[in-house]
C-alpha cells in the first residue's frame, strides 16, 4: 500500500523544514513540491535538494488541482511520496481535496506540520490570535472580476471588533506578488465607494518577509501605510478591530504605530 506525506516547509527558506519533515522526505521514493500557494523568499531549491538527498519535482497549480492522478497520486499508489508545501501543508483547501482523493483511493496519508503565516502574522506584531474573525484573500483585479466580498468581510469583522488577516494575491507563474499598498488601495476603493468610512480610523499592520532574519512590520493608519515601502515579497496585511490596551502597546513598541492609539 502506498503513502502520501504532506510536509510543511515553513515560511522563509529550506532551513525552516522541521527535523521530522526532513526525515520523512528522505524516506520518500518520490518528492513533489508546489510553490504557487505561497512565496518563500529565501528558498533555494538546489540547497533543499541537497538537504533531502533527492530530486524535487515542482508542480503547477494545474498539476495539483486538475491532474494529480498523473503524478502525486499515481506514484503514491506504488510507494512513498512526499509532497512539500510552503507554510503548513493543509491550510490551503486545494491540499485538503488532494488528501481526500488519496484517501478515496486507499492511499495512507500523513501530515508533518510547518510554521504558518496564520500564527506568525499575529505574533510578530503582538495581536491576540483569538481576536481574529474570518480571514480573506484579495485577488488581483481583472477586467471582469473586481469583487467586493473581501471588503465586506473586513467590514463585518471591524464592526464586530475583530481583526482580519488579509492574504494578498500571488501569481507565481508570472512572478507577480500583491503588495501591502495594492491591498490597501483595494480596500480603500470600496470603503470610499460605499461612503461608509469603516476603515477611516482603523489601524492596519503590514508585514513583509515573515520568518526571515529581518521581517518588516509596520502599523499605522491607512493614509500612512499606503505610501510606505515594504520592499520585496511576500507581504501580508492585517486590519485591526477593537484593540486591547496590551495589543495597542505592542503595535506601538513592536510595529511603530502612532502613540495616539494608546489613548483610545
Amino acid at each position: 500500500m502506498g503513502k502520501l506525506v504532506f510536509v510543511g516547509l515553513g515560511l522563509w527558506n529550506e532551513y525552516d523544514l522541521t527535523l521530522q519533515g526532513l526525515e520523512e522526505t528522505r524516506k520518500a521514493d518520490k518528492i513533489y513540491a508546489e510553490f504557487y500557494t505561497s512565496f518563500m523568499g529565501g528558498l533555494n531549491l538546489k540547497n533543499l535538494e541537497k538537504l533531502v538527498g533527492k530530486k524535487i519535482n515542482v508542480l503547477s497549480r494545474k498539476d495539483v488541482e486538475e491532474n494529480p492522478h498523473e503524478s502525486i497520486l499515481r506514484d503514491a499508489q506504488k510507494g512513498i511520496v512526499a509532497f512539500l508545501v510552503p507554510g503548513d501543508p493543509l491550510i490551503s483547501t486545494t491540499h485538503v481535496d488532494l488528501r481526500l482523493r488519496a484517501v478515496n483511493m486507499g492511499i495512507d496519508t500523513k501530515i508533518v506540520h510547518g510554521a504558518s503565516i496564520l500564527s506568525a502574522a499575529p505574533s510578530v506584531c503582538g495581536l491576540a490570535n483569538y481576536k481574529f474573525g474570518n480571514s480573506v484573500s484579495i485577488p488581483f483585479p481583472e477586467t471582469n472580476y473586481f469583487p467586493e466580498s473581501p471588503y465586506l468581510v473586513v467590514r463585518k469583522n471591524r464592526l464586530r471588533g475583530l481583526h482580519t488577516l488579509v492574504y494578498l494575491d500571488i501569481r507565481a507563474d508570472m512572478s507577480r506578488y500583491m503588495t501591502v499598498r495594492e491591498g490597501l488601495e483595494f480596500l480603500n476603493y470600496f470603503d470610499s465607494k460605499k461612503r461608509r468610512q469603516v476603515l477611516k480610523e482603523a489601524i492596519f499592520v503590514g508585514i513583509a518577509r515573515a520568518g526571515s532574519p529581518e521581517p518588516l512590520v509596520k502599523a499605522g493608519f491607512l493614509d500612512e501605510l499606503i505610501s510606505f515601502d515594504f520592499g520585496s515579497p511576500p507581504h501580508i496585511l492585517i486590519v485591526t478591530g477593537k484593540l486591547h490596551f496590551k495589543e495597542a502597546e505592542a503595535l506601538v513598541k513592536l510595529a511603530g504605530a502612532p502613540k495616539i492609539i494608546l489613548e483610545k
